[in-house]
């Protein structure tokens, strides 16, 4: 590096993490970390309740509807495909219900262990890793950040030197352009140039020192804060890999279509339906409730001791009709 007098000067990204304290956001991303823990925490969560919930309606119309089939009109084979409609809404609530399990009881607490031995909290608050990242971040940056501190008053000193050194200059022409200006007074003026002169050489000299100074020492810091980048770099390497097996294993208990049980479920569904036989359903409803019912046809029945109480009450009967003429 080298300095010059320039107000202007190009700077190329104050934004830059050799920048000093721009290493916060490396540091920030430990906490985020964490808090992302607690984001896949809540979203599973959320996820497991809706399971919980369908799983519920689902079963709670399957058992409605039975009973709705059960005590209505429909019969035969179509009844039992109808009513294998509530025997999958039962069985696939069962499977839903183990879906909701699966993400709390395995996925939840997995993910929940691993914050936690991940991520330590301390008693004055925030998290030790946290802590451990600023402190390595901060000492690798300290003697960098304090020479270039130097350096930058260096350079105030150097371009304030220039700004006088111009102002002195300025002047001195002005003086020589004046009529009245007398040998003496023009000869202060030239002292004073050539004093802010030596002024500019003297600081220009310490700046540049300055610089090569931290030039020296860029190397250094650079190795130390690379170092402690790539420590903290594996760290959420970790996390990201873990995250990534989890919302695999959360995609595996989603995922009923790969389920022998789910694929019975519809396979048993698919065969009762078909089994549907209409000319079985309308034979069956002509021998229990049409012409193929039996029926005993009314017979000439002559009087016995048997009868006798049948008889006694169409007499009462015709009594009756009789007594109301």
């Amino acid at each position: 590096m080298s300095g010059s007098y320039d107000d202007s000067m190009m700077d190329v990204s104050s934004d830059s993490f050799w920048e000093v304290g721009n290493y916060k956001r490396s540091v920030k991303r430990v906490d985020d970390g964490s808090r992302l823990c607690n984001d896949l925490m809540t979203c599973i969560h959320e996820r497991a309740r809706i399971e919980k919930s369908y799983a519920q309606q689902l079963s709670e119309w399957g058992k409605r509807w039975r009973q709705l089939i059960d005590k209505g009109p429909q019969y035969g084979t179509l009844e039992r495909a109808w009513s294998a409609l509530c025997t999958e809404a039962e069985k696939v609530s069962e499977l839903h219900m183990d879906v909701k399990s699966a993400l709390m009881g395995e996925d939840y607490e997995k993910l929940k262990n691993w914050q936690r031995d991940s991520y330590h909290k301390q008693m004055i608050g925030g998290f030790k890793e946290t802590k451990e990242a600023d402190d390595g971040f901060r000492k690798a940056q300290k003697p960098w950040g304090k020479k270039l501190k130097e350096m930058e008053t260096m350079k105030k000193s150097y371009h304030s030197a220039c700004k006088e050194e111009k102002l002195a200059a300025s002047r001195e022409t002005n003086g020589k352009l004046e009529s009245n200006n007398n040998p003496e007074s023009q000869k202060k003026l030239q002292e004073k140039v050539e004093k802010c002169q030596q002024e500019v050489e003297k600081t220009k000299e310490r700046y540049e020192k300055s610089l090569e100074e931290l030039d020296k020492l860029t190397p250094q810091y650079m190795e130390n804060m690379e170092q402690v980048f790539e420590q903290w770099q594996q760290f959420e390497d970790k996390r990201i890999r873990f995250f990534g097996e989890q919302l695999l294993e959360v995609k595996q208990h989603l995922d009923l279509s790969t389920n022998h049980r789910f694929q019975t479920i519809y396979q048993t569904l698919e065969d009762t339906v078909t089994a549907t036989d209409v000319e079985e359903d309308l034979k069956w409803f002509r021998s229990n409730h049409g012409p193929g019912m039996p029926m005993n046809w009314p017979q000439f029945e002559d009087w016995s001791i048997d009868l006798n109480r049948t008889l006694s009450r169409r007499e009462k009967k015709r009594s009756h009709r009789r007594a109301s003429h």
